[in-house]
């Protein structure tokens, strides 16, 4: 009996740990100034966009689009302070036209893979593509 008691508290010990180290589920981030892609987009698809589309496809970081707070030195990202900011809101725009027309995607989204055309497409890394 004594070896019941002992394995029934070992067992509701250990439930009551693993229960408490759970972390609990964090409310998704809402970015605010979100114009072409959803309000709903999640953080790493928004990292994926943002790191594998927009630094790798055209060889920039954060501060090409991005202006810096002052305060913290950040980017900060609902800024449009620069206009870089709008050139790459209506290439994002375009990007999806031609999917949609050209190769008829329906409702493709920037970060899809099934993209037929992307950022890379025409800019090959670079921040201005060449005159063809």
């Amino acid at each position: 009996m004594k070896r019941k008691l002992i394995a029934i508290g070992l067992i509701a010990g250990t439930v009551i740990l693993c229960v408490a180290a759970v972390k609990p589920e964090q409310p998704p981030e809402v970015y605010k100034n979100l114009q072409v892609l959803p309000a709903n987009t999640s953080s790493k698809l928004l990292t994926r966009i943002m790191v594998d589309g927009f630094n790798d496809e055209l060889g920039v970081s954060c501060n090409f689009c991005h202006a810096e707070n002052k305060e913290t030195k950040q980017p900060d990202y609902a800024s449009d302070e620069k206009p870089e900011k709008e050139i790459a809101r209506a290439m994002m725009r375009m990007t999806i036209g031609i999917n949609n027309k050209y190769f008829e995607l329906k409702n493709p989204m920037i970060g899809d893979s099934v993209l037929a055309v992307t950022c890379g497409t025409c800019h090959h890394g670079q921040a201005q593509p060449e005159n063809q």
